[in-house]
């Protein structure tokens, strides 16, 4: 790899060129053993670094036995070099081929890359992609660290679509048991716990069901938490640390006890400082943040997963081989008919009522639409104008995600009240947004599912049934995101940003690549359509997305023909 000149139509361009292999590899972790695949040898593969106005040229090749892809996840690219087996002409690598992607580099920041084919990204083949600004930082920090959070399981991604298929239920670990009914009786009456107990049991689900797939080993850049991985400092310096969620299924709460969170950029782009005591990360989505540390002492980074199963673990240090206090594990959220908004005035839909172990924003447990209490969707309106933002709180629930008492859902009484705890509603841009139009039209973005079958769908359609969504080119829309299921759901859109209505001004609205959806709640996000191509829209939940929530969005070309590309005429292409 290195650098070298790249010649397009007699103007010259510095390039950053590199090469990738993948291939098949035993991974063996904490003592689990797996048939998985790596990038270079690597895993996670290797960090790519760019600095913008560059070109990109990566060579890949595919020694593995199986088609395979990489997506530059966030990045503006060229349609047919997205990375999407399927759309835009782009095909995936067939084992033994090569494919050349090609584009400029038009952006900065933190973002990563991984597969699009099958489960490929849960088997190993994901990795950091940092992009430097075409201009020094005017206060740039003293250290730059990559903090990369993924999950990691000896079982096959197949197998584990498959257990799910057959039972929704089948990684749930945490069944309630005839003593908690007891214990519901004593507490609400007898009636109460029985009528809950009978809610629960006709959408088909557990209270405890946080999230799909459970028994993974959380890892930090690749190690699990008994490696301590280590990043040092010296008292007083600023430490930027790149956070990205790399995870196939697992959202985290991030923090660092005994430091200030102050966040930078979130999915890559800058922000307005905003400082907090702890962040929760969705699958696939980066902040930068900036911490101080001030004495000579470790800290712990600590990112436990949501549905309390576990948690990675490093060391912020001055020296190797410090270690400073692992944070206890905080309790594990119970559901309530509440949080399926469902509460009908009474007293079993508030059980239990320990609401410090409630978590608005978690991984709930999907079901058929059909078996919800009522939604009133009607008074959301269907027209561009009816709208004027929505209260977005990254999947933390509703009111930026706390409870009455102040305390934020699902981190536990042992939380303490004055901590702050970062929402999508504390997110500003640090520039302003260059197109500040009102929205020509409202699309609505219906999320569902069947959690008894496993499937899932966009608009009520999974990805083979579902036609696309189609944007003439340059047109402002907005997305108004439904979630008809009891789950979180991270939904990427390939190829653009989109613009959260979190009540800030218009021209301060954030950029964000990954929108994460709260159950039952809606949201809303301005995009304008300025990328052509044919791009893929879908849940960054791995499973979620092979069930069927993923649909395509085709932004029509400029000169108003059709955006599918002849793969004949991209700057790549395969060997």
């Amino acid at each position: 790899m290195g650098f070298l000149a790249v010649f397009a139509a007699a103007t010259p361009a510095l390039a950053r060129e590199y090469d990738l292999v993948i291939d098949d590899a035993r991974i063996e972790i904490a003592g689990r053993v797996t048939d998985g695949m790596m990038i270079n040898g690597q895993l996670p593969g290797p960090t790519l670094r760019f600095t913008e106005g560059l070109e990109a040229v990566i060579h890949v090749r595919n020694d593995s036995d199986a088609p395979t892809s990489l997506h530059w996840h966030g990045l503006f690219v060229p349609a047919e070099m997205d990375g999407s087996p399927g759309f835009s002409g782009f095909q995936a690598i067939q084992p033994g081929r090569s494919f050349t992607y090609h584009f400029t580099i038009r952006q900065h920041g933190t973002y990563w890359y991984h597969s699009h084919s099958g489960g490929q990204e849960q088997m190993g083949l994901y990795a950091p992609l940092i992009i430097e600004p075409a201009t020094a930082e005017t206060n740039p920090p003293d250290r730059d660290y990559v903090v990369l959070l993924s999950d990691f399981t000896s079982e096959h991604p197949d197998r584990i679509l498959n257990n799910l298929k057959v039972d929704s239920g089948y990684y749930n670990n945490y069944h309630r048991t005839i003593g908690d009914f007891f214990r519901d009786a004593r507490t609400f009456g007898f009636g109460a716990a029985l009528q809950d107990r009978l809610a629960w049991g006709q959408m088909r689900m557990d209270p405890t069901d946080i999230a799909d797939v459970t028994n993974y080993t959380f890892l930090l850049n690749g190690h699990p938490a008994t490696d301590n991985t280590s990043f040092l400092f010296r008292p007083n310096e600023r430490v930027r640390l790149r956070l990205i969620n790399g995870s196939a299924m697992t959202y985290f709460d991030f923090r660092i006890p005994g430091l200030k969170l102050t966040v930078v950029a979130a999915d890559g782009r800058d922000v307005e400082p905003v400082e907090v005591d702890e962040l929760r990360i969705a699958v696939a989505e980066t902040y930068d943040i900036i911490v101080e540390p001030r004495e000579d002492a470790a800290y712990t980074i600590f990112a436990e997963s949501m549905d309390r199963s576990g948690y990675a673990r490093g060391t912020l240090a001055p020296r190797l081989g410090m270690e400073a206090a692992i944070p206890k594990m905080r309790p594990r959220a119970i559901l309530t008919m509440a949080d399926m908004g469902m509460s009908h005035g009474d007293a079993s839909a508030d059980m239990p009522m320990d609401h410090s172990r409630m978590d608005h924003g978690a991984d709930h447990g999907a079901m058929d639409h059909s078996q919800m209490g009522q939604m009133d969707h009607s008074a959301m309106g269907q027209s561009a104008d009816s709208h004027q933002g929505h209260d977005i709180s990254s999947g933390l629930g509703a009111n930026g995600g706390v409870d009455g008492s102040g305390r934020p859902y699902g981190w536990g009484s042992e939380f303490p009240a004055d901590a702050r705890v970062l929402t999508y509603a504390d997110l500003a841009s640090a520039t302003p947004q260059r197109d500040t139009r009102p929205a020509e039209r409202e699309i609505i973005v219906r999320l569902g599912g069947n959690m008894e079958r496993y499937n899932w769908t966009i608009n009520g359609q999974s990805m083979e049934d579902a036609p696309p969504i189609n944007l003439a080119f340059g047109e402002r829309a907005r997305l108004t995101f439904i979630n008809e299921t009891m789950m979180a759901h991270p939904m990427h859109l390939h190829g653009m940003f989109v613009q959260l209505e979190n009540g800030m001004p218009t021209e301060r609205l954030p950029d964000k690549h990954i929108v994460s959806v709260a159950p039952g709640q809606t949201y809303s996000v301005l995009l304008t359509a300025d990328q052509p191509g044919e791009w893929a829209f879908h849940c960054h939940l791995l499973y979620h997305m092979n069930a069927g929530m993923m649909s395509r969005v085709v932004v029509a070309r400029s000169d108003g023909q059709p955006a599918a590309y002849d793969n004949a005429n991209a700057h790549g292409g395969h060997q």
